[in-house]
């Protein structure tokens, strides 16, 4: 019998979702994109050099420094331009906040919802200030202090509230084409729910309306974009993933199906075995055993 393989999670990806926080240094290109499970965890990053920020429906050209706001549910994508590109980023679930009486502001802030802004241009001097609250969480991470979280989450609300104070970025152009960008932006959106990696935590979109409301737009609009980019309906596409991703579990892994149904978003193992006989022609357990 052929030995299931697991999953594999980076050592990097590993220690994030332990702790729920991460800080590091931006020092040169190769470290500008840190490999992460974006889906997971809020992003803060203060960075200097030449960017273009695409954002839901929106992109940000910038040069010089910059704060950025990353929501894990609002797809983006970040192209650096210049040679040189330093600064910091920090990462942090939602959980990692909750334990602040404070994280509502997460929430009310403006950074962090669709239609806000995530870029904010930054003076000099603001550059010096934020550089330390910065580095000093990357220190704290470090140390082994006993209270060393709950100061973490004090200088991440501190950040929070002097962008508060900082005028917006409004250096940025609608895209000339919004059918295709919003075809693009679901399809970033779709990706970003997989790999699975945890059977206890579930999809949360699994419909088209699901993704519609993430994406602020109406699902007859979203069906409309995607039907004239792709020639294929959203449905389609979530099927697709769900139907592939169904099948990478049922390999190389060896959760039970019920697992598995429960992880896909299924309420139910029979809901799960019908929708894989349908578009499969197989059941999930004859599906496994060929491929064992």
């Amino acid at each position: 019998m052929k030995e299931k393989k697991k999953r594999i999670i980076s050592e990097f990806n590993n220690e994030l979702k332990l702790k729920g926080f991460k800080a590091f240094q931006i020092e040169d290109d190769s470290n500008a994109t840190r490999v992460y499970s974006r889906k997971d965890f809020f992003k803060i990053c203060l960075t200097t050099g030449h960017s273009k920020i695409h954002y839901a429906e929106k992109s940000f050209e910038q040069q010089g420094t910059i704060l950025f706001f990353g929501n894990p549910h609002i797809p983006y994508s970040w192209e650096t331009i210049s040679t040189q590109y330093i600064g910091y980023t920090i990462l942090f679930s939602e959980e990692f906040l909750k334990y602040s009486e404070r994280s509502e502001s997460l929430h009310q802030s403006p950074f962090f919802k669709i239609g806000g802004t995530p870029v904010l241009r930054i003076s000099e001097e603001q550059r010096i200030f934020l550089n330390t609250l910065f580095q000093k969480m990357i220190e704290e991470q470090k140390s082994d202090y006993t209270y060393k979280d709950e100061l973490i989450r004090s200088y991440i609300q501190l950040i929070i509230h002097e962008a508060l104070k900082l005028q917006p970025s409004e250096n940025y152009n609608e895209t000339k084409n919004g059918t295709a960008r919003i075809a693009s932006v679901f399809v970033e959106l779709l990706e970003r729910q997989f790999p699975i990696e945890n059977a206890d935590t579930p999809l949360t979109m699994t419909t088209a309306k699901d993704y519609a409301q993430h994406l602020n737009i109406h699902v007859n609009y979203l069906n409309r974009a995607m039907k004239e980019i792709t020639g294929k309906s959203t449905t389609s596409h979530i099927t697709e993933r769900i139907t592939a991703e169904a099948k990478a579990l049922l390999q190389h892994t060896d959760w039970n199906i019920a697992d598995i149904a429960y992880a896909l978003g299924f309420e139910y193992p029979t809901y799960f075995n019908n929708f894989f006989k349908k578009h499969t022609n197989t059941n999930p357990k004859s599906f496994r055993d060929s491929e064992v």
